[in-house]
């Protein structure tokens, strides 16, 4: 159970959020290196990463594990999981980069530049199960949110081989499989432009409804994909676009209190253990545990384009409170 939201600001800054929903806090803000190196879990083949990235991640001896962040170039990206909607390949291929499905943010930030060069390079990827691995780590039921600086917002799908990309203008992703059902959802709390209708919305557009709710219905309260799904778009179409940066950042966050899940132990062992915001143009990652409370910023500078190594920034996920007198 995760919710991305992406927003564009009145000064062209590009920003994509998410909330992060598991039973456990495992990732921590990280730095990778260019030429970082990392062995798949699929097979064991060692991968060296091309560019500088930042994001929210873990690090042992034998895993290395991204599940959102910016590159050196702004491209954006994030994992999500995803209700019974993948399908991975089972046979080994070595003309393919075949990774297993947690890796595919890691990979793609630390090798492409923009969504569009990812796209032209997508039929070389294979995501796997785990039928012929040594290690086996289960169906990865998972999709992912990409953004960069010229604007362009896609979701790519495992549903099939090549990965199917969907242009999403909408800029909200949530878990369901079927991202056209939860568009036609829509339509009884939101009226799109045209524009979206055709299909033909263009870069930068920060809104995609005309703000007419007469005679639509209130977004529903409950935390289900579709519920936060709606409640997402519907409230990034209500709110004030954004003027800059600042501005975005903490909009988004906003947004996310509409979809942050609190723990419920009786009721689903997942809750919003973090929540996310990078910025493409600023290469800065934004971080908040559920229970430390206060945001951490971590950008990637011209400086550490110049480091080979990685490091990872453990926080205490608990309260922390700054006291005035």
């Amino acid at each position: 159970m995760c919710t991305s939201i992406y927003q564009v600001t009145l000064d062209r800054t590009h920003l994509l959020a998410r909330t992060m929903d598991w039973p456990v806090l495992a990732v921590s803000p990280l730095f990778l290196p260019r030429h970082f190196k990392w062995a798949s879990v699929y097979h064991h083949r060692v991968y060296e990463n091309k560019y500088a990235l930042v994001g929210g991640g873990s690090l042992s001896a034998s895993r290395a594990d991204l599940s959102d962040g910016v590159n050196e170039y702004g491209l954006m990206a994030q994992k999500l999981t995803f209700d019974n909607g993948a399908r991975l390949v089972d046979e080994p291929n070595p003309a393919k980069v075949q990774l297993a499905a947690y890796e595919f943010v890691l990979y793609l930030l630390g090798n492409f530049k923009s969504v569009a060069d990812l796209v032209d390079h997508l039929a070389e990827i294979e995501l796997m199960s785990d039928v012929h691995n040594d290690i086996k780590f289960g169906k990865s039921e998972m999709h992912f949110a990409l953004a960069d600086p010229t604007g362009r917002v896609v979701v790519v799908e495992p549903t099939r081989q090549p990965m199917r990309v969907i242009e999403n203008p909408l800029g909200v992703v949530t878990n369901s499989p079927d991202y056209d059902r939860q568009l036609r959802q829509m339509e009884k709390y939101v009226d799109f432009t045209p524009a979206f209708r055709a299909g033909q919305v263009p870069l930068n557009t920060p809104r995609v409804t005309t703000g007419r709710l007469s005679g639509k219905a209130n977004p529903p309260g409950y935390y289900s994909p579709s519920a936060r799904f709606v409640r997402a778009a519907y409230l990034r179409e209500r709110a004030d676009v954004p003027t800059d940066k600042l501005a975005g950042v903490t909009s988004e966050f906003h947004l996310l209190d509409s979809v942050t899940v609190p723990p419920n132990r009786r009721h689903q062992p997942t809750y919003s253990v973090y929540r996310s915001v990078t910025v493409a143009e600023s290469r800065e990652y934004y971080f908040q545990s559920y229970h430390r409370g206060d945001t951490t910023k971590l950008q990637l500078t011209d400086e550490m384009l110049a480091w080979t190594r990685p490091k990872v920034y453990h926080l205490p996920d608990r309260l922390t409170v700054r006291e005035i007198k």
